[in-house]
């Protein structure tokens, strides 16, 4: 048998579909591109892209983002997953992914999924916290949350939960307790720095000044303190911002937020100066040389951005000069240094 070394998603998107009410941050349309669904060309969307992968040695996995899946018309549910395990059954797909939202969540709609051969629950959390929920308009509480991850893991789905950093009323402690209960409960996450979309409830906050938008340097610092949640607990992060997408570059789309396609290199910069940072502070290195052994691939994200990181730790702490070595047996964001 073939080994098969690569993993690709199939994503079929299902805007805004399922949701019982609009939080103050959505707009599906911008966030996804796509406006409209037909569950009739759900078949011709999965055939199509599997024309495109080597079945024999990628593992794919049919996805269903956009909407809270477990939350649309339950015939329409049903026709998406036989769709769906039809290509399982055949061999050609290996499982099924969904989004969804905690308050979606119960044994029968698990009975389900679990029936079609779903995998992976990704479930938007946000937060933790319930004045950051009701601020939201979430339409549920913490509790609710906590009580649906528990669930889903009892029947022994992998759970990856959706956390946000800066929505109303939330503050950095907050979404360190987010993260630290999304790290508890969870097998990963995703963490996605809040960007404030024309036509969603959030820009008319920010207009009358009752909202204020993260800046770039407050996003990338809150998301990479939440990123040493997550290592702490060996927690992958599988995706930090939204997807990198031309309506997003768009001023006419994007109000504030300060969008990045690099959100998540900066945040992970971040953390790795803050702990070569934390080491030099510890030793007399005045005038020497170092090396800073990290992960292997982590080179880029020690340097920094345009080297950012290397110059500012020259400059702040007076070093002759700094070499970064990648080590097979370092792992997530741990750094070892050496003065030469």
């Amino acid at each position: 048998m073939t080994r098969k070394n690569k993993h690709v998603n199939i994503p079929v998107f299902i805007p805004h579909l399922g949701c019982p009410n609009d939080c103050v941050f959505c707009n599906q349309k911008h966030i996804s591109g796509t406006s409209s669904f037909n569950k009739t060309d759900t078949e011709a969307i999965i055939k199509t892209a599997l024309s495109t992968i080597d079945t024999q040695t990628t593992q794919t996995e049919i996805a269903f983002f956009g909407g809270s899946f477990t939350g649309i018309d339950r015939d329409d549910m049903i026709y998406l997953l036989k769709v769906a395990k039809k290509f399982i059954d055949s061999g050609k797909v290996s499982s099924i992914r969904l989004s969804t939202r905690p308050d979606y969540i119960d044994e029968e709609i698990l009975d389900i999924l679990k029936y079609y051969g779903v995998k992976v629950i990704e479930l938007g959390l946000q937060s933790m916290d319930d004045e950051v929920l009701k601020l939201s308009k979430r339409g549920h509480i913490g509790e609710c949350a906590v009580k649906a991850c528990k669930l889903i893991k009892k029947y022994g789905f992998t759970l990856i939960g959706q956390m946000m950093i800066g929505l109303p009323g939330s503050t950095l402690e907050k979404e360190l307790y987010t993260a630290t209960l999304i790290a508890e409960l969870c097998d990963g996450a995703r963490v996605y720095p809040t960007v404030v979309l024309h036509q969603t409830e959030l820009c008319k906050m920010a207009e009358s000044g009752k909202y204020t938008p993260l800046s770039l340097d407050d996003s990338v610092t809150r998301t990479g303190e939440v990123l040493e949640v997550f290592d702490s607990y060996k927690k992958d992060v599988i995706r930090i911002g939204l997807q990198a997408g031309d309506t997003l570059f768009d001023p006419d789309v994007v109000y504030g937020g300060d969008y990045h396609p690099a959100i998540g290199e900066l945040a992970e910069n971040y953390v790795y100066y803050k702990r070569i940072s934390n080491q030099l502070d510890k030793l007399n290195c005045n005038g020497k040389n170092i090396v800073v052994y990290c992960p292997v691939g982590a080179v880029s994200k020690v340097v920094g951005q345009k080297r950012c990181n290397k110059s500012e730790l020259i400059k702040n702490y007076k070093l002759k000069s700094i070499k970064v070595v990648e080590k097979k047996d370092i792992i997530g964001y741990n750094i070892i240094i050496d003065i030469l």
